[in-house]
């Protein structure tokens, strides 16, 4: 990919929601980064569910009260219930809280074929099973918008809507035709699902690092967790959602929606962006939503959860006490 392109200037601007684009526009060498030596991981999920069961091949972990909101947390490319640790322990006291892994992701068995399909059926159909009144959907990057295709398709059974950087179309692919996306994403995702496991790990660390976390540190022991994940369906998952171009049907979603837009002036400075201008570019790929509020969190990256967690939390709560 040539990293000098308007499509690449305009994704790093945006804070790409999935790791597969910086993945691969990374140079060689930088997949070659030490590998990170086996500890036990601070961030990997401790919390003990209440019920752990499937639901279309989705797992499904159960936190938190009988009674309220039912929220539903929906991690992102190649992360698991480990990314939702701090949002249990905040909201279980007064909603059921459900968090899913999809699969391939933190060691589960691998995607099927359309899997970014195959996730909406499963959500589907775990809101019907456990008869889930308009529950809020929190999702991060991949999650997000799988929440956002959720509440085009059912307006009526969604309560709203949260997504940690995910957008209803990659951005920098705002402006591709419908067959340049499509190749585009066959491109992108063949060479993530085509990778090593060891080259895999190494490009998740250097991706944690530049773009996933401001601090080394959580970035490294992030990476050992996303690690977890099954390359080729990581692939799989990542040409769906760059094929993906929700805007159309954006008006159709009549929940409140959520956006939560990571922020941080290093790397905006490096490509002449001020804050202000990120939040006109999330606004406006989000165009036409009825209910929308866009929230910038800073200093943070991709995982503004981890970056800034009491400050991502607080902008749940907020939109939640609005509902």
């Amino acid at each position: 990919m040539n990293t000098s392109s308007p499509f690449f200037v305009r994704r790093l601007a945006a804070g790409a929601a999935l790791a597969v684009l910086a993945l691969c526009a990374l140079p060689v060498g930088a997949a070659d980064a030490p590998t990170v030596p086996a500890a036990p991981n601070r961030y990997a999920a401790t919390l003990a569910p209440l019920e752990r069961f499937e639901v279309g091949g989705v797992l499904v972990e159960r936190h938190g009260a009988a009674s309220g909101r039912p929220l539903v947390f929906i991690p992102g490319l190649a992360s698991g219930s480990w990314a939702w640790q701090d949002a249990v322990r905040a909201f279980g006291p007064k909603h059921p809280v459900y968090v899913l892994t999809l699969p391939g992701f933190d060691g589960r068995p691998a995607a099927p074929p359309a899997p970014f399909t195959a996730a909406k059926a499963a959500v589907s159909q775990l809101l019907a099973q456990r008869h889930l009144d308009r529950p809020v959907l929190v999702g991060h990057s991949l999650g997000g918008i799988l929440a956002l295709a959720l509440a085009e398709e059912q307006p009526t059974a969604i309560g709203g809507v949260v997504s940690i950087d995910g957008l209803p179309v990659m951005p920098g692919t705002e402006e591709m035709t419908p067959n340049e996306r499509a190749r585009f994403a066959e491109t992108m995702g063949a060479q993530v699902a085509r990778q090593p496991a060891d080259r895999f790990a190494a490009q998740q660390q250097t991706y944690m690092r530049t773009i996933g976390s401001i601090d080394i540190g959580r970035a490294d022991d992030l990476a050992r967790l996303s690690a977890r994940s099954d390359p080729a369906s990581v692939g799989r998952y990542a040409a769906d959602v760059l094929n993906v171009d929700l805007r159309p049907a954006l008006a159709s979603i009549t929940a409140p929606v959520l956006v939560v837009m990571p922020f941080l002036g290093l790397d905006s400075d490096q490509q002449g962006q001020t804050e202000e201008a990120k939040l006109d570019y999330y606004r406006a790929l989000m165009a036409g939503t009825p209910k929308l509020k866009v929230v910038p969190v800073a200093p943070s990256r991709h995982f503004a959860m981890f970056d800034q967690p009491q400050a991502v939390i607080d902008a749940v709560d907020t939109f939640l006490k609005s509902l």
